[in-house]
């Protein structure tokens, strides 16, 4: 099924409710006590009254974060104002067990892995935005090309074991969810403008009263990297419209549109040793994208429960025109007369000599157009069953994708169309259903739960005969060839809680992890099925958090992932290594604290201490990774081996002063410990190596902001610094070697009218 009707239809409905906006009424008299709750939030920037909104939390409010049965940590909005967070990336960063790689150093596409899963393109992590679904294509091509900005949320929620199991498709790691501001009840308006080094400039602006929200972001700026620019805009809107009868209406409806120049590639070692971090020679290569998004979250009684349905639909398009896709890669097939030219690039590069990507008459075009359709109902019901206070929840998703992939190549260095090498229809259809229940004891509570999880995949191959040797011309592609394939995965899970006294709870649970396997994965391109099941694992996890007294709170957290199959691309892009999979381990702990003196002491003054630590000693291949296509090892992968892209030591620590005079002061601390690129656990990168390979060393970074508010204004001001004292670094091998960002130094104004 085209996705192009119901996003057409939506979009009309939310411009129609909306000629006569309001904001909800009497949503809900109670506060949140599970993930699909009206919530009251205050409207961001503004100290305005705070009003219900629908939405889908997966944390919520303090007392239900108390009755989760695994780690939740919530990153405030307080925090990202205070240390003027410019990415997810760093914002991420502040919570425990969570690994996030930098890209292009701009933030665009980040990299999460959480408790050692490999970070490459978050393919393991279960991303939504007001608990939606915000990855393009969550079942069938969970990668992240797209993020919105930072500025878009207000919090941050990041929610582990057994009670991530009521969301999915992806529940190993563990689920973020991007919460955005409630739009305000009167009118309120504000402008931020920031301003630094390497051509950096962020502007937002935001609008809002009688339940709406517009707020528009225009971010631009250089890179980590010669030749890399990138300029981004992203809108969005959210208003609340109250319906009557106790119910209400969530209406959001988001644009975003990126222009980079930006290449794909890393560096060779010799390039990185004798040019340095921000040499990269190609000047051609253009990356160019935009999404539409909207939504609604509609939320009723139901007779003693209360029902709350989220409907979304979303496109995503994006081009990506560039030379070369890692450093032992030329976008010509070996027919093709300027194969020598393009070949010497790749000779050169492997050396450490400089090249001219203009002697290399091609490129490649990869051209992609998302569409995904949900619904979403959820019920909630508080009882009384089985002489224990209960709290139900259950629901069902109906999820569908399409993909619409080309690949195109280019006769020049700077061509934008070209004869097809690839053709691709490809689409997905998920059904899913879970049931959750709370039993109380007292001050003990036991929580199961049951998630089941129906995917149909379909592929088509359009042009059958099209290849990057042998490209075609649409009218000379041969006859389509298509597959199918389905899997169904039982996803259960327990979890429990102890309150041990009013202000510390003990939790504890285990659950299936299930990650489905992408439909590139299960059917080629011949149409023939992949003999490979989803990703599976049992994760285990025993924890306690407890706010011992005013301002502090501490949550420790011991954990074990045992994967009796997981799916593997390897750690290099572009295909040159094999899809495979194995048997993996992953044990460790995380930390997280935060004490505030001047709440402890009553005080005006008020430093603070905050602490992110993840250990991760076990991260173990169990056995050899075996590819899917032929049933051989991959090649240098052995049990006994650490598996690549998982540190073992992950700590953030930041101090700081918050005066009430409109002073906030903090310099942070984060420290990634050294890892593996490869599955072989390769020490020392070659002679002339493809910088793919190698030990990555372990890095400190300092960031720095200093804020001051003027109390009886709306104005302030900021100065903040990234990567302080200019450390140069590693940060990936997986496409070549991508440096870390140099140093940043913004200052900044922000105006609320």
């Amino acid at each position: 099924m085209r996705m192009h009707a119901p996003l057409a239809v939506i979009a009309t409905l939310l411009l129609f409710l909306h000629g006569n906006p309001g904001f909800a009424q009497e949503t809900s008299t109670e506060p949140a006590v599970d993930a699909g709750a009206a919530t009251t939030a205050e409207p961001a920037n503004s100290g305005q009254e705070p009003i219900e909104m629908p939405l889908i939390e997966v944390i919520g409010k303090p007392d239900r974060q108390q009755k989760l049965p695994g780690s939740a940590q919530v990153i405030t909005r307080e925090m990202l104002d205070d240390s003027r967070v410019m990415t997810t990336n760093e914002a991420l960063r502040k919570a425990a067990g969570v690994n996030v790689r930098d890209e292009e150093g701009f933030g665009l596409r980040p990299n999460i892995g959480i408790r050692g899963l490999n970070p490459t393109r978050s393919t393991k992590v279960l991303l939504l935005e007001d608990g939606i679904p915000l990855a393009f294509a969550p079942y069938g091509d969970n990668a992240s090309y797209y993020h919105p900005p930072i500025d878009r949320f207000d919090r941050i929620e990041i929610l582990k074991g057994a009670g991530q199991n009521i969301y999915g498709p992806q529940t190993i790691g563990g689920v973020i969810n991007y919460i955005t501001p409630a739009p305000p009840t009167t009118f309120t308006s504000g402008v931020m403008l920031t301003a630094g080094n390497r051509e950096y400039v962020n502007g937002r602006g935001y609008i809002g009263g009688n339940g709406m929200l517009l707020d528009y972001v225009r971010k631009q700026g250089d890179a980590a990297r010669d030749n890399t620019h990138s300029e981004l805009d992203d809108v969005n809107y959210k208003a609340v419209v109250g319906l009557g009868q106790g119910q209400a209406l969530t209406v959001r409806a988001n644009y975003y549109a990126e222009d980079s120049q930006l290449t794909y590639s890393g560096l060779t070692d010799a390039e990185y040793a004798n040019f340095g971090r921000e040499y990269n020679p190609f000047r051609n290569d253009y990356f160019k994208a935009d999404r539409q998004g909207v939504s609604f979250t509609h939320e009723a009684p139901l007779g003693d429960a209360t029902l709350i349905t989220n409907l979304y639909g979303s496109r995503f398009a994006r081009d990506w025109w560039r030379q070369s896709s890692n450093t032992t890669f030329n976008p010509v097939g070996a027919a093709d007369s300027d194969f020598t030219a393009c070949q010497q690039i790749v000779t050169d590069r492997a050396t450490g000599t400089q090249v001219d990507p203009d002697s290399c008459d091609a490129n490649i075009g990869n051209l992609r157009e998302y569409y995904s359709f949900g619904l979403e109902p959820r019920v909630r019901l508080a009882h009384e069953q089985f002489g224990a206070g209960g709290e139900l929840e259950a629901g069902v998703r109906a999820h569908f994708e399409e993909q619409d992939r080309l690949q195109k190549i280019g006769d020049t260095a700077t061509a934008r169309s070209g004869p097809l090498a690839e053709s691709n229809e490809r689409r997905n259809q998920a059904y899913s259903a879970f049931v959750q229940n709370r039993f109380a004891f007292g001050r003990v509570a036991v929580i199961p739960a049951l998630r089941v999880e129906h995917v149909r995949y379909e592929r088509t191959n359009r042009c059958p005969n099209a290849s990057g040797s042998a490209p075609q011309d649409p009218a000379a592609c041969t006859a389509p060839v298509s597959g199918e394939a389905d899997i169904t995965e039982l996803v259960p899970s327990l979890g429990a809680t102890w309150a041990a006294t009013d202000t510390a709870t003990l939790f504890a649970g285990v659950h299936r992890g299930f990650s489905p396997p992408s439909t590139a994965d299960l059917i080629n391109n011949s149409g023939v099925t992949v003999d490979l099941d989803a990703e599976q694992s049992w994760n285990y996890e025993l924890g306690a958090r407890t706010r011992p007294s005013e301002g502090v709170v501490v949550e420790a957290t011991a954990f074990l992932n045992d994967f009796e199959r997981q799916i593997a691309v390897g750690s290099i892009a572009a295909g040159s290594t094999p899809l495979a999979t194995g048997q993996t381990r992953y044990e460790g702990a995380e930390l997280l604290t935060r004490a505030e003196f001047g709440r402890i002491f009553d005080s005006v003054h008020n430093p603070f201490v905050e602490v992110a630590y993840t250990w991760l000693p076990t991260a173990d291949q169990e056995s050899a990774f075996i590819r899917a296509d032929n049933g051989t090892a991959v090649t240098g992968s052995a049990a006994g081996n650490r598996l690549p892209y998982a540190p073992e030591d992950l700590l953030t620590v930041a101090l700081g002063y918050n005066h009430v005079l409109g002073i906030h002061a903090r310099i942070e601390a984060v420290h990634v410990g050294r890892q593996y690129a490869d599955f072989a656990n390769t020490a020392a990168a070659a002679p002339n190596g493809n910088g793919q390979t190698g030990e990555i060393a372990g890095y400190t970074v300092w960031n720095a902001a200093l804020n001051y508010r003027l109390p009886a204004a709306r104005f302030g001001v900021f100065v903040t610094a990234k990567n302080l004292f200019d450390e140069v670094y590693i940060a990936d091998r997986t496409r070549g070697i991508l440096p870390g960002a140099p140093r940043l130094v913004q200052a900044g104004v922000e105006y609320t009218f």
